[in-house]
């Protein structure tokens, strides 16, 4: 077994938070951390795991949730990249703790390095109330090295770990994708950043998202403002658009559709001609939630976008396509919908960290006193 020492991190926190599984008790941070950076992939997870646990119900669990298939790309691509890793030794630990993304998981009641390991981390009294209430699923930030996401997810047995992974599978896929996004947009805006395009979109239209360094504005209207990435076999493309004075019971899925098609056909045209809509055959995934989107009140759609045209009177492809994500929301504020779309065209290659990119601009809007606090 491993020689675990004595100050592991311990939990001696209420039961409630732990069960919520969505606190993230943060360690050492902010400008005084001097500490390394964690290393490893955005996408990639580390679970730390027993090999017959990985093999069996609890990695077939994490694989059907934290791992799962992203349903909205062209080719099945999984949300994040789960790599195994057990402890068989303290260099297996150490090597653990260097990771970006980590998740411990193992059962009390096991004899295996990792359930020791996890035994160590919460207090006995902590460890006492999961044995009682059923298993959890803990975030940390930033515990052993600064840009880290940890979480420990535990209970008595295998049965309640599952359960954990299951029940709280929204909440820890949540904050890996949100830092999973803060990692990419710090890298994104490091350098290049055009802060002049920012600054002309706030003073024009009272809003702003940060503007990487090979964006141009493709389109700018009244209500409209087209951004685009092209380079020689792909692109990216953001766009906004607005209502003033907005009916909020107009945001629903159906509105969401309908504007994003309506706005394609006036706007997003190919140079042999058509237009770009939402590829809704019935084959075609498009899913829309219900979020909260920087605190307003909104909706994530994820699907296809097709190039179509028309010929005789005939819609017809031509055979362009890609993945899309739409963000609607209303600002009670200014009384405005917005919808912010960030749409992919690259074939041939992954699509999942392209359009992460799209989400990572997308997530960096703000009314006009945010942007020209930022730019200052």
């Amino acid at each position: 077994m491993i020689a675990f020492p004595e100050n592991t991190a311990r939990f001696r926190t209420p039961i409630a938070w732990l069960a919520a599984g969505l606190v993230a008790l943060a360690g050492c941070g902010g400008e005084s951390d001097f500490r390394p950076r964690a290393v490893g992939q955005d996408a990639e997870i580390l679970v730390v795991a027993d090999s017959l646990d990985w093999h069996g119900a609890i990695g077939d669990a994490l694989r059907e949730t934290v791992g799962q298939f992203i349903s909205t790309l062209p080719a099945p691509e999984r949300q994040f990249d789960l790599r195994h890793a057990p402890l068989a030794t303290e260099r297996d630990l150490e090597m653990a703790r260097r990771r970006k993304n980590v998740i411990f998981a193992a059962a009390f009641n096991d004899s295996t390095n990792e359930a020791e390991y996890l035994r160590n981390v919460f207090d006995p009294a902590t460890r006492e109330t999961i044995r009682e209430e059923g298993g959890v699923a803990v975030s940390r930030e930033n515990i052993f090295r600064r840009d880290q996401q940890v979480y420990y997810i535990a209970g008595e047995n295998k049965e309640d770990v599952v359960q954990a992974i299951y029940d709280r599978a929204e909440g820890v896929s949540g904050q890996f994708n949100r830092i999973a996004r803060r990692r990419l947009a710090a890298e994104m805006f490091d350098r290049g950043r055009q802060f002049e395009i920012e600054e002309e979109l706030a003073a024009m239209y009272d809003f702003a998202v940060n503007v990487q360094h090979d964006y141009l504005i493709a389109i700018d209207t009244s209500d409209f403002v087209w951004l685009r990435r092209i380079l020689p076999d792909t692109w990216r493309s953001v766009f906004v658009h607005f209502i003033e004075n907005a009916d909020p019971r107009l945001l629903t899925p159906e509105w969401i559709y309908d504007t994003r098609d309506s706005l394609g056909r006036q706007y997003i045209q190919g140079n042999l001609g058509g237009w770009v809509e939402i590829d809704r055959r019935e084959t075609r995934p498009l899913e829309t939630r219900n979020i909260n989107f920087l605190g307003r009140y909104g909706f994530e759609t994820r699907g296809l976008w097709r190039m179509v045209g028309d010929e005789d009177g005939r819609k017809v492809e031509f055979g362009m396509g890609g993945p899309f994500v739409t963000y609607a929301f209303y600002d009670e504020p200014t009384r405005r919908l917005y919808m912010i779309d960030g749409m992919v065209f690259a074939p041939g290659y992954d699509k999942r960290e392209f359009l992460r990119q799209m989400e990572a601009i997308a997530w960096t809007f703000r009314s006009v006193d945010a942007a020209a606090e930022s730019s200052g």
